[in-house]
């Protein structure tokens, strides 16, 4: 494995010759991901370190990371999307870095395309992926899941994700963005169960930090906005071409949007309570 920063020589993708790339960290955050994990890391089999952050998981996640020769480390004292993916940074050895996350797969198509890529890349952009999500057994490409261009690969000195507690980004203009061909497999419904739960946390992180900018809402708002998203996932966004997984799409959708806005008003009564007593 090629030391931090260097230039590693493998078989390339043209005409089968051996050509010059930069060596490419793949960093990932993880809790309790045992059942994601392997598909995902036999996909990335060909990058140069996976770095694992741990979150706390009680599962095989660390130990089947470990298995696929990973460099493991915890940090327990979850800070968010966004600082939990500042800290996974800074563990790689590497330049360059690939962020990925349990519940996804590099196809084919985008491993050519990110390895070709590596030869000579550009440390002052940002390279970003297609991502297509699957919604209980169905690729979706409609209903504003797709196209979702996600920003992944980038140098560790000139970028960074931002702080946000959940639907973090990298901090970077969209100047500095370049779309690579090949899809990243999104596998984010393993079960309604985990779906359900997963959204419910995400509605609460969300909630928090829009509270804490002074965001606030009202009753009636809470079933506009859902109704809203329901409208716009269905009918503006195409879903109905989706068929029924479009409408189920568009359904829970609609509940996530209105966990996001209900936890926002019941920590705007929890203020109102604490001021009256």
């Amino acid at each position: 494995m090629a030391g931090a920063g260097q230039a590693i020589t493998g078989t390339g993708l043209k005409d089968g010759r051996q050509v010059t790339r930069k060596a490419v960290s793949a960093v990932i955050i993880a809790k309790n991901a045992a059942n994601d994990l392997p598909a995902c890391l036999d996909s990335i089999r060909w990058v140069d370190e996976i770095v694992l952050v741990d979150s706390g998981s009680d599962d095989e996640t660390i130990a089947i990371a470990e298995s696929y020769g990973a460099k493991v480390f915890q940090h327990t004292d979850w800070p968010g999307y966004g600082p939990q993916r500042q800290r996974a940074q800074k563990h790689a050895s590497h330049e360059w870095i690939f962020m990925i996350d349990v519940d996804e797969r590099v196809t084919p198509e985008l491993r050519a395309s990110i390895e070709a890529l590596l030869e000579a890349p550009d440390p002052d952009k940002v390279y970003c992926f297609d991502r297509v999500s699957d919604f209980f057994g169905r690729l979706i490409h409609s209903s504003g899941w797709y196209p979702d261009w996600v920003e992944r690969l980038y140098h560790t000195a000139h970028f960074a994700y931002d702080d946000a507690q959940v639907h973090e980004r990298v901090r970077c203009t969209e100047s500095q963005k370049v779309r690579l061909s090949g899809e990243l497999l999104h596998y984010t419904t393993s079960s309604y169960d985990a779906f359900m739960k997963k959204s419910l946390r995400y509605a609460q992180d969300w909630s928090n930090e829009r509270y804490q900018r002074g965001k606030r809402t009202s009753a009636p708002g809470v079933f506009v906005r859902s109704l809203g998203t329901f409208l716009v996932k269905y009918l503006l966004r195409r879903g109905f071409t989706e068929g029924r997984h479009g409408l189920m799409l568009a359904g829970v959708s609609a509940v996530y949007t209105f966990h996001k806005y209900a936890a926002l008003w019941v920590l705007q009564q929890k203020e109102q309570q604490s001021k009256s007593l």
